[in-house]
């Protein structure tokens, strides 16, 4: 079965590529050369700066011993491998010490359940990179129905989102000769049969949107060349991203082109044999799914339709067909309450499984249709009290079985084969990872703080069972709030290694702007609002001193992207509430993050600061929130040179402005690694373990080795 749920196309729309134009410097900011991505001056002062963080930081005993703990982690060959099932197979992608690129291989389910299964190697990454002499990351493989042998490889250059499409032929472990293959660029190839695939890439001038995304999605005949690809349908500049995709489910084959617009803003259209587009009409914010005989939105809006009106936040579902003929009929799987939410719906064959948030806490539910409406039992399943469950379906169109995955931060992941055809049934379990740290001295909680507002947040925390609440204690406190994307409890044998063991105590924030309590957690923290997600998350740093978990110089805080911005604000509007700060690939200059790679893309995040929204945007933009007579913690900023989504820039013009004025700064950029940061296991040991051991050096008073960057 296809996948056509936004869910889907934003992770596509995630992992496209060619970078944004950049504008011509602007003589009022002196820093924008560093915006440079790859020129001379640029990269010199990066590596200047890494020598330095390799030769105080990373120099250190403590550093080399959290690196070596966490490499061992990410190499272990006892890690969960998780599959997909693709035919009569179910493949992988693997990487460890052997393999530092991976290896995509497959293995049966019964070789699947043992604990040491046979696998066939399709693809080794490594013997690929010798061979070509190229550094490709694994991107992901879309194998044509119903034969599986002809796949559609998507290959990175060093983890950027850009990369390039190539045909690959399973049965013989060879590129097709003068197969499909797509250029270097941000975008995608998709089948629609084995001579004929949807492409939407970097046709040229006027062919990418503003954000640096497709613009113009094409059918493309095998054989011919791509420029005589036949148009489907043209977006706007100002549209964020334009795809297309084929449903190969028997029975349900269809077309469908989306216009994203911004994140949560996009339509759907049905393309006709005739090559029309009918519009399926429903809310732009709601997320679209359609499979099967089903069309489900999530709504994000309150939406009135057929004379009823359906809460935001619900899940309604009704017959794909019946609403293209005009029915307006919907049945209400999911309503939200105050602590609710819907973390998930997966299809199955006959059923659909709902995984509801409440208090940021999971239940499955199995819904069946049948003549008198839809029936829920509980699915059963195990894990900790407060923990992350999580499921998918092994295969959609043949059977009801559920992938059924438990984690929580003391006890390691766990994979379950499940039955929604016999809910009450207990579950298989298939796989469980090792312990990669010891996790019977600490314990794990949750508490609510009180934001400004008088909003009520969650946090999870994790601290040694013995702890003396005396204020003194290292504490790392993790966020991001943004983009609906919820922080839940997840084993992290790094993080077990790195901070547990050494004795400290980790929180993550749910903060506004977040995913935890549905599109209105999110909604409360858009634009105007953004300072509501900082209120939250200092108000849980607060709360941690209330309690006396820690206290301001023993108190560190840690994020990435969205969250290396809420990093940003924490270090330059409450400075007074950490001890040491980690900013990792982040939005920092947000006067020009629209210019600045994928950055106009989350104007509907953010707000556009090239209109009046700048007014608000200014009070978030740390950027320009820098005073250097203030005083600010140490601070890490961290990156990667190959990131095409967030620009490095953020972080190397903030780091020289504080280095400028005498801050106490730690600079490191990964050359590789895209946004991820990282490339492969040493690359992505070396980078956890600096964040890490600053934090450890600066809230402990371990070792402190002083400042990298003055």
């Amino acid at each position: 079965m296809s996948c056509f749920t936004q869910a889907c196309l934003f992770a596509g729309l995630l992992a496209a590529g060619a970078a944004h134009a950049q504008e011509p410097a602007v003589a009022t900011d002196p820093y924008q050369w560093l915006e440079d991505v790859g020129g001379d001056k640029p990269l010199d002062w990066v590596r200047a700066r890494n020598a330095r963080t390799d030769a105080t930081l990373g120099a250190s005993a403590g550093f080399k011993h959290i690196e070596a703990g966490i490499r061992e982690v990410l190499d272990s060959d006892a890690k969960i491998p998780g599959v997909q099932k693709i035919g009569d197979w179910y493949y992988n992608f693997w990487k460890d010490r052997n393999h530092e690129r991976g290896i995509w291989r497959r293995t049966t389910l019964e070789e699947y359940r043992k604990p040491d299964p046979a696998w066939e190697t399709i693809i080794d990454l490594d013997a690929l990179n010798k061979a070509e002499g190229e550094n490709w990351v694994w991107h992901g493989a879309n194998c044509l129905r119903p034969e599986y042998e002809r796949c559609l490889i998507a290959l990175s250059r060093g983890g950027a989102d850009a990369d390039v499409t190539r045909e690959f032929d399973v049965a013989s472990r060879t590129w097709v000769k003068d197969g499909f293959f797509r250029p270097e660029a941000k975008g995608g190839l998709g089948w629609i049969d084995r001579d004929t695939v949807y492409v939407y890439t970097d046709f040229g001038p006027g062919s990418m949107t503003e954000s640096g995304y497709p613009r113009v999605v094409k059918r493309w005949k095998r054989g011919t060349p791509l420029a005589s690809a036949q148009v489907v349908y043209e977006g706007k500049p100002d549209d964020m991203y334009i795809a297309a995709g084929h449903d190969d489910t028997p029975g349900y084959e269809r077309d469908f082109v989306t216009r994203t617009l911004a994140f949560y803003n996009d339509e759907l259209y049905l393309v006709g044999k005739d090559g029309a587009l009918a519009k399926v009409d429903v809310p732009n914010s709601a997320q679209k799914s359609v499979q099967r005989q089903w069309l489900g939105l999530e709504l994000r809006e309150p939406w009135t339709v057929g004379g009823r009106t359906y809460k935001a936040g619900s899940f309604i579902v009704t017959g794909f067909d019946g609403f293209m003929a005009g029915k307006r009929e919907f049945d209400v799987l999911f309503e939200p309450t105050d602590s609710t939410s819907l973390a998930g719906a997966t299809l199955t064959r006959n059923h659909v499984v709902l995984n509801v948030f409440d208090d940021v806490k999971n239940r499955i539910s199995v819904l069946t249709h049948g003549d008198k409406g839809w029936t829920s039992e509980p699915l059963k399943v195990g894990g900790d009290a407060i923990g992350t469950t999580s499921v998918g379906a092994v295969d959609a169109d043949e059977s009801d079985l559920l992938w059924v995955t438990t984690t929580s931060y003391l006890t390691p992941t766990t994979l379950l084969l499940a039955d929604a055809s016999a809910p009450a049934a207990a579950p298989q379990a298939l796989k469980a990872m090792p312990a990669f740290f010891d996790a019977s001295k600490d314990v794990v909680e949750q508490h609510f703080a009180t934001s400004k507002d008088g909003t009520r947040v969650p946090y999870f925390l994790v601290r040694p069972k013995g702890m003396k609440t005396d204020g003194t204690n290292p504490t790392l406190l993790y966020g991001y709030g943004g983009f609906e994307i919820p922080m839940v409890p997840g084993y992290s044998g790094g993080l077990g290694r790195a901070w547990l063991e050494q004795g400290g105590v980790y929180a993550v924030a749910n903060i506004r702007g977040g995913g935890e309590y549905g599109p209105r957690w999110h909604q409360a923290a858009l634009k105007a609002n953004r300072h509501k997600a900082y209120e939250d998350f200092a108000a849980v740093a607060q709360d941690l001193f209330k309690r006396g978990i820690t206290s301001p110089q023993h108190l560190g805080a840690q994020g990435g992207s969205n969250g290396g911005l809420l990093m940003g604000n924490m270090l330059t509007q409450y400075p007074e509430l950490f001890g040491a700060i980690v900013v990792q690939v982040p939005l920092l200059d947000m006067k020009r993050y629209n210019k600045l790679l994928a950055g106009a893309s989350w104007m509907a995040e953010y707000g556009n600061p090239d209109t009046a929204d700048w007014e608000f945007i200014r009070h978030f933009s740390p950027y320009h929130l820098f005073d250097p007579a203030k005083d600010y913690p140490p601070v890490l900023f961290t990156t990667s040179t190959r990131d095409d989504r967030v620009h490095p820039g953020h972080a190397r013009k903030m780091a020289a402005k504080m280095i400028e004025a005498g801050k106490d700064v730690t600079y490191y950029e990964n050359i590789e690694g895209g946004h991820g940061g990282a490339a492969n296991n040493a690359q992505a040991a070396h980078m956890s373990a600096l964040a890490y051991r600053f934090l450890w050096e600066r809230l402990s008073g371990d070792g402190n080795a002083g400042s990298a960057g003055k």
